[in-house]
């Protein structure tokens, strides 16, 4: 098997990972902690526990941060975890009443990984460089993940868990066409005439070759897949996507993919059309799995599914991709910070890796070791370890000043490319001047 993951730009994710809905709770019954300051040696010195507070979002959704939280308590006893959990909606916004409130949180997840560089310049963020050295952990070991994390020599954040787009497809309905299923090494112009040979039916009845999503990442992201560009490169005019955004427009005059405007009006999830076998291919993040396992064990779905590497562009090598990572810091005001970084350093260790890789969601410790106990997770399709085994990934929002507004730009002009309202030359050149106009003021 090829070398899992070699991590090259800067990053974070569509930010639209997850979805759903919680409210505050602990992994187990809160424990009187010791002094607010103590840390867990101290506590353990006295027979004492500690209390920390873990922020997360969703996590009725993520089953991987509970089971992180057990078996970190099993082998820490002196030091109990408590998970404040806030609806994915409210969490940056939460995250943020909670760092300014000063030690409200020890330990947190950052949901969008781009705002990570925000945090820091704020002061929120725990300077992790010298645990990392004495703790004597090698970064490469997160195969360039880590990296996106240092500001001026210094370690803010770790890698927890990564994401990034595969092909999902629909084995049947490539059966029912008498075509091939697509390989780990396909182009985006092999994608779009597949999508032609799979497209069949008429009206409630019709299936469509693919499904591409209304978010502006599942056009713009092929743009950058090549590791050349990032959406921060306004003054190429973007000129970048606009391969992704003809072939689009293509696809969607062709009839294989659903139309924008049909997707947006109706707010059709994109897990809604494939789950439910109308659609043969289906480019989405690897988060993906184990929501649709999931569905598949709960009888909401029979879909006989496989997955493939994302398709490359031309002249680009087979396996590179794009995705995000999610990662995880310590409140900089924390007063327990030595115990803080003893459950940051699970997670993000080896038996964290394996705990997240037993829950199909890849690590950012990620290896061939961790791609196999992905692979061999019940319900996973044949062959998804070597579908997963990616080269390259070309993180989608790089981690930089401004990003998340030019971000927001991007989609709102997207919009209307795809709604025919601007042309793809209209379109690109709003972007080009808007961004301009974002990031030079």
């Amino acid at each position: 098997m090829k070398k899992a993951t070699s991590l090259l730009l800067a990053l974070a994710m569509t930010g639209t990972l997850l979805a759903g809905c919680g409210s505050t709770a602990s992994s187990s019954a809160a424990a009187d902690s010791t002094a607010s300051g103590a840390t867990s040696e101290e506590a353990a010195a006295t027979g004492e526990q500690v209390t920390i507070k873990l922020a997360n979002w969703d996590t009725s959704t993520q089953p991987a941060v509970t089971q992180l939280v057990e078996a970190f308590e099993a082998a820490n006893p002196d030091i109990k975890v408590e998970i404040i959990d806030v609806p994915s909606a409210d969490y940056t916004t939460k995250l943020s009443v909670m760092l300014n409130g000063g030690s409200d949180v020890d330990a947190f997840y950052i949901k969008d990984a781009d705002t990570m560089v925000g945090l820091a310049q704020k002061g929120q963020l725990a300077d992790l460089t010298s645990y990392i050295e004495a703790d004597g952990i090698d970064l490469a070991d997160f195969n360039g993940l880590a990296e996106n994390f240092n500001v001026d020599g210094k370690q803010y954040a770790m890698p927890a868990r990564t994401d990034y787009y595969i092909m999902y497809y629909n084995k049947d309905v490539f059966d029912a066409a008498g075509v091939a299923y697509p390989s780990n090494d396909w182009t985006w112009a092999d994608f779009e005439e597949i999508a032609g040979q799979l497209t069949s039916g008429e009206g409630a009845n019709k299936t469509y070759g693919a499904y591409l999503h209304t978010w502006q990442a599942c056009v713009e992201c092929w743009g950058v897949q090549d590791g050349q560009h990032t959406i921060m490169d306004y003054q190429t005019g973007y000129d970048f996507f606009k391969p992704y955004y003809e072939m689009a427009l293509r696809m969607q005059d062709a009839g294989s993919i659903q139309d924008y405007g049909t997707l947006k009006t109706g707010n059709i999830h994109y897990s809604g059309p494939f789950s439910q076998g109308t659609v043969g291919m289906l480019p989405m993040g690897t988060y993906y799995m184990s929501t649709l396992m999931q569905s598949i064990a709960n009888g909401e779905s029979s879909v006989n599914w496989g997955i493939a590497t994302l398709p490359h562009p031309e002249g680009v090598e087979a396996g590179w991709t794009v995705g995000s990572t999610t990662p995880i810091a310590i409140n900089a005001a924390s007063d327990k910070q030595d115990a803080a970084w003893k459950l940051v350093s699970f997670i993000t260790g080896e038996e964290g890796a394996q705990i997240y890789a037993a829950n199909a969601q890849i690590p950012g410790r990620s290896n061939d070791e961790i791609l196999s106990t992905i692979g061999a997770v019940e319900g996973m399709p044949e062959g998804a370890a070597e579908a997963l085994a990616v080269k390259n990934i070309a993180l989608d929002r790089p981690v930089a000043d401004k990003v998340s507004e030019v971000n927001q730009m991007l989609g709102e002009e997207h919009g209307l490319i795809m709604l025919g309202e601007l042309s793809v030359d209209e379109g690109l050149a709003e972007m080009a001047e808007r961004a301009a106009e974002i990031v030079e003021e």
